[in-house]
């Protein structure tokens, strides 16, 4: 491990050289400035770690050289050494950037801690913001996969409402389709995200618990409430919160949330007091929030007020040109994670990917790809290490349909609900029987019989 290194600047040479004995036998490296100007010119040459800076130099005062090294380099902690009469000073430096003070005549111990948590401070720093940027890096534009016009415009109108002063977000789609992803892609390109970004899933938390995980509450306000406690709204205070799965709030917990985005105020359960906040809300949903409405399953003025900028993700099936690109991207991140080196799919297995409808989306996709690289062992991803309903999708129509399609049409809709429901009935309604009958599995079954809206109660009764 490389040992730190720290610049002294002090114009008595007995007091740096005596810094400097010390500074070694703490194993620190060292170099040294009698002048503000040399100091300048070592601190540029030398990139130190840190620097032990006298106030009173006689050239520049030591003010100024703290200026300028915050300047060019804030993140590189500077102790103030000043003489007993020099507090004041040493104060407005620390105002200026200084991590803190030293008096004369020095005390070992005292500024062997001060060098020591001085340094780690800067430390954490710098891993901080090192994590920060691979965060933002990691869920910017960037990293979307928008190869189709269509999600390319969708990148395109989140780049402009990450960057407004807009503080309520809709974002709308099937399951899977990455609205989380482009809910913390919103945050890291707006102003907001040095500060907070907190996610919760309303379906996830029973409907007496979500209200206290919004908005907090107060000691006492029932009976388990030992101590006072914030709420994900008050401390996301300057940054984002996340509303997954928003259509599943109850009636009156949406009514408190419609009062807390009208009015960036909120009330801890069991509070007596408004408390003002400033955040912006991104809400997501895999429901028709309108319908919803119409079916008064929703409050109206709260689809209203979220709905002020929608962004709808659009599924899979209608963005085929995205499919390719994804799985690839996919394979690339999967091979540091299992440690190969897969080139891509095989043409068999690409026709596949492009046939498939993927109910479940990207995250079907992505799941899809880390199950086939868990045990490909070639070059290419092949169709034998895909989930087998992917085969039993795709060969649906030729391997399944009888060779005179069902009464006179010849349309595939027709067709295929004439086939599901034939088989449905001789399975007297059970799923199971029905798709080994036709050879496919029962989650493709169920999601053909979804797609084609066949009515069940019609069928049979299941066994």
């Amino acid at each position: 491990m490389s040992r730190k290194k720290i610049l002294v600047v002090d114009d008595e040479k007995l007091i740096r050289w005596s810094l400097i004995q010390k500074l070694s036998q703490w194993n620190y490296e060292t170099v040294e400035a009698e002048t503000g100007e040399d100091a300048l010119q070592i601190f540029e040459s030398e990139s130190p770690d840190m620097a032990l800076l006298d106030i009173n130099l006689p050239d520049i005062e030591g003010i100024e050289v703290l200026k300028e090294i915050k300047s060019r380099r804030p993140e590189t902690p500077v102790i103030m050494i000043t003489a007993y009469g020099s507090i004041e000073d040493a104060v407005s430096a620390m105002r200026m950037g200084a991590y803190d003070f030293i008096t004369k005549p020095i005390d070992d111990l005292k500024i062997q801690s001060t060098i020591k948590n001085a340094l780690e401070t800067a430390s954490l720093k710098q891993e901080v913001a090192f994590y920060k940027e691979k965060e933002r890096k990691r869920f910017g534009l960037t990293n979307i996969i928008a190869e189709s016009e269509k999600m390319k415009k969708i990148l395109e109108m989140t780049e402009v409402v990450a960057q407004s002063e807009t503080t309520i977000v809709l974002l709308q789609g099937e399951s899977g389709t990455g609205k989380d992803l482009l809910a913390q892609s919103i945050h890291q390109m707006s102003r907001r995200q040095a500060n907070a970004y907190l996610a919760i899933n309303c379906s996830a938390i029973p409907e007496n618990l979500l209200e206290s995980e919004l908005f907090g509450y107060e000691k006492g306000a029932f009976t388990d409430a030992k101590q006072q406690k914030k709420g994900l709204a008050e401390l996301a205070n300057e940054g984002t919160l996340f509303l997954d799965e928003i259509s599943t709030l109850s009636l009156p917990l949406q009514a408190k949330l419609l009062r807390f985005l009208e009015t960036q105020t909120l009330r801890r359960v069991g509070g007596l007091k408004d408390i003002e906040v400033d955040l912006r809300v991104i809400a997501a949903t895999n429901q028709d929030l309108d319908l919803a409405a119409k079916e008064n399953k929703f409050r109206r003025d709260l689809f209203y007020r979220l709905n002020v900028c929608p962004l709808y993700i659009p599924p899979l099936r209608e963005r085929k040109e995205d499919i390719l690109p994804l799985a690839n991207h996919f394979i690339l991140k999967d091979n540091l994670k299992f440690r190969k080196n897969i080139q891509g799919l095989e043409k068999q297995a690409e026709q596949l990917f492009l046939e498939y409808d993927w109910p479940g989306n990207v995250r079907e996709l992505k799941n899809a790809i880390e199950r086939a690289m868990i045990f490909e062992q070639g070059v290419f991803v092949s169709t034998k290490h895909l989930p087998i309903h992917l085969n039993e999708e795709t060969s649906f129509s030729s391997s399944s349909f009888p060779s005179k399609p069902p009464g006179n049409s010849l349309k595939l809709e027709e067709s295929e609900k004439a086939l599901l429901t034939q088989a449905l009935k001789k399975a007297k309604g059970n799923k199971s029987r029905a798709a080994k009958m036709l050879g496919i599995s029962r989650d493709t079954l169920r999601y053909r019989v979804k797609k084609w809206n066949i009515k069940e109660d019609k069928i049979g009764t299941p066994e």
